[in-house]
């Protein structure tokens, strides 16, 4: 079976990483940098994700500093400042890799 790319950001150094959470937040992160200020039910439409998942995985990437909400609920999520500059630090690194 090949391996799925993950997402750069989708790695926490918070919490142990398994294949089916960096998979999840790999959808969650794509859609984000797609469309920012989604809902988790539009974040739940777009991926075919259970919003209990997608709640689940937003907390931790919020606990990282990655994605942040934004207004009352239901609340928007955006990726955040320091969530963007983890990506361009990813892609100017030489070897691609943390």
């Amino acid at each position: 079976m090949p391996s799925m790319a993950y997402h750069p950001r989708a790695y926490l150094s918070l919490k142990r990483n398994v294949r089916p959470g960096l998979a999840t937040r790999t959808k969650i992160l794509s859609a984000l940098e797609e469309r920012p200020g989604l809902t988790v039910s539009e974040l739940s439409e777009l991926t075919g994700l259970s919003s209990s998942a997608i709640r689940k995985q937003l907390i931790s990437l919020e606990e990282e500093g990655i994605v942040a909400r934004r207004g009352k609920r239901p609340f928007k999520w955006t990726l955040t400042g320091l969530g963007q500059a983890r990506l361009t630090e990813f892609w100017r690194s030489p070897s691609g890799v943390r």
